[in-house]
């Protein structure tokens, strides 16, 4: 038996987000020249569909410190993509504007409470 009450991933307001930011990267990252296909274009990807799917595994796991180490995992990649996007945009590869800057911190900040809240459950067992 599960030790959470989530139904499925797919209910979680951060895998949600997490889910908007890999679709913006997708898209913003077309525009980046053809010489960084294989490189930031490909890091800031992979990236962003790490933190949702770390969401994902970490909420089909069996326990909450299963889960708990996945969120830190998304956290992780979250700091990167969020580095990546910096980079680009100190080089003039792409605008890293204030409303991608406001979702990667929302993101950082619903990780954050999640992992809060499963240290606290997995202390309390």
């Amino acid at each position: 038996m599960k030790e959470r009450n989530v139904r499925n991933h797919q209910d979680l307001d951060v895998w949600k987000v997490s889910m908007e930011i890999a679709i913006r990267v997708y898209k913003e990252t077309v525009r980046l020249p053809h010489t960084e296909r294989f490189g930031l274009q490909q890091q800031m990807r992979r990236a962003a569909v790490s933190v949702a799917s770390n969401i994902a595994e970490g909420a089909g796991r069996e326990s909450t410190r299963d889960f708990l180490r996945f969120v830190s995992m998304a956290m992780g990649s979250l700091a990167e993509l969020d580095t990546q996007l910096q980079l680009c945009d100190s080089l003039g590869l792409l605008s890293y504007e204030t409303a991608m800057r406001h979702e990667i911190e929302r993101n950082r900040l619903m990780l954050a409470r999640l992992r809060a809240s499963l240290r606290h459950r997995a202390a309390a067992k």
